[in-house]
């Protein structure tokens, strides 16, 4: 069954593991796994190579920075599964290529565009970055005023929203 879910929450709230634990769910052997993290350190390094052995050798992992709308076009098609770990990184590539919100506006489109398209189910996770203070600078306030769209458009889109709290999924949509 096709379904869309985004698990949002704070930081080592529980998102990825259960993400990966709703994916492995899923029967079927064409599973992708969507890193969307460019590791420039030794200690990302050690977390993906964490996360990979987590993951196991059932998955196939595509590395993508950017073109997270063009993956899920071309490999919802195949896959029994996709899961996408995580947007809020993937916004952070986006705006590493362009402070323009207009073009963010349409990469955000095309996102939803390409989920509502999707041949298969979709996970997504994502952090929830709207808590806090009001970030002092101004990439850091537009990243997190970006985030809150980004998680609202594909809350909008996806058939359950999971709340990771303290390793608990709280459904609310």
């Amino acid at each position: 069954m096709k379904e869309t879910v985004i698990i949002i929450g704070g930081c080592r709230s529980g998102k990825s593991r259960h993400a990966l634990e709703m994916a492995e769910k899923i029967a079927g052997k064409e599973k992708f796994f969507i890193a969307t993290l460019v590791p420039n350190d030794v200690e990302m390094k050690q977390r993906v190579a964490r996360h990979q052995k987590d993951r196991g050798n059932t998955w196939t992992t595509i590395e993508v920075p950017v073109l997270v709308p063009e993956v899920i076009a071309e490999y919802s098609q195949k896959a029994d599964v996709i899961l996408i770990d995580c947007l809020t990184l993937w916004l952070n590539n986006l705006l590493m290529e362009t402070k323009d919100e207009r073009k963010i506006t349409k990469y955000i489109q095309r996102l939803t565009q390409s989920l509502k398209k999707a041949r298969c189910p979709v996970i997504l996770v994502s952090n929830e970055v709207g808590t806090g203070i009001v970030p002092d600078n101004k990439l850091a306030r537009l990243f997190r005023d970006t985030a809150g769209f980004v998680n609202q458009d594909v809350a909008k889109c996806a058939d359950r929203v999971i709340w990771m709290i303290a390793g608990i999924p709280v459904q609310i949509k």
